[in-house]
């Protein structure tokens, strides 16, 4: 049986001190910010990027350079045979792309995942692939298992502001001066490999609602059958978070939901204060996999 390591980068959400518990490698996503180059959870803590973003610091996302990629593959390949590597959506960067061509060069010792996950889908990918390296698969049956359910998940996001959108050029400043006086909230959508519009309505009690009733028509529709997870995420402070959380507990009762931050990625566009939620399907091949979060919840 071939040994197979897992690697992804830190748009899953995923900590250097995580990945190590995890037993996977990580790749620090690049970020500019005023100019200057920060790389996540290397020099770039999530308190202070958030710091920069309340100040309004001019904040870009970047792809990873082929040297750091092929540098983190180099290494695992020392010990490993194979390697499953699990970027951010093709969707929503060109880091994917990259990748993909860069692994040409691997003889087939590289496959790179494209599942079309951010955030919190893409690190249930991470432990989907852990578990099934451990069942003896290779890489390439685990690229072909996870990029099978690429579309078999729906993330809602619940903006507090269209600051953020705004200056990312996704709505215009009428639009969002119009909102802030109306106390509109948007709710968006990641199903597939876009960040899209879903419903616009009044205020947080709403956008939650309203997330709470896509979810359920998600399970009661498309995952009918089926049996699926449930993940919270979050821009807020961790009190409003925890506060989140078990509004979902009460409505879906005996899943084990987790709760982590939003990848920064996404939070350059969304902003503080932001809330979400994951369903997707559990992969019949793994069934429930357990896991304990660092942060404690």
């Amino acid at each position: 049986m071939k040994k197979v390591a897992v690697i992804t980068d830190s748009n899953s959400g995923i900590t250097q001190a995580e990945g190590k518990k995890l037993g996977i490698a990580v790749l620090p996503m690049p970020f500019f910010i005023n100019e200057e180059l920060y790389y996540e959870d290397i020099n770039l803590t999530q308190d202070e990027f958030y710091q920069f973003l309340e100040q309004g610091a001019d904040i870009k996302t970047s792809q990873p350079t082929p040297d750091a990629v092929m540098s983190l593959w180099d290494k695992a390949l020392e010990t490993y045979d194979e390697i499953v590597y699990i970027p951010m959506s093709s969707g929503l960067s060109g880091s994917c792309a990259t990748a993909k061509m860069l692994a040409q060069d691997y003889g087939g010792r590289v496959c790179v995942v494209d599942n079309q996950r951010i955030s919190w889908s893409m690190k249930q990918s991470v432990l989907e692939a852990i578990e099934l390296s451990r069942k003896g698969c290779s890489a390439e049956e685990i690229q072909e298992i996870l990029e099978r359910d690429a579309l078999l998940a729906s993330i809602y996001i619940a903006v507090d502001t269209l600051k953020y959108l705004k200056k990312g050029g996704r709505v215009t400043p009428a639009a969002a001066a119009i909102a802030s006086v109306l106390n509109i909230k948007p709710v968006l959508q990641i199903q597939g490999e876009k960040l899209d519009a879903f419903a616009k309505v009044r205020g947080k009690k709403q956008a939650k609602k309203t997330m709470i009733d896509a979810v359920e028509k998600d399970m009661n529709g498309r995952f009918a059958g089926e049996t699926v997870y449930l993940r919270v995420a979050h821009t807020c402070s961790d009190e409003e978070g925890k506060a989140w959380l078990e509004e979902l507990k009460v409505r879906f009762p005996g899943y084990d939901i987790y709760m982590d931050r939003l990848a920064l990625s996404i939070a350059c566009h969304t902003g503080p204060g932001a809330l979400g939620v994951l369903c997707a399907r559990e992969l019949p091949e793994c069934g429930h996999i357990e896991y304990t979060p660092l942060s404690g919840y």
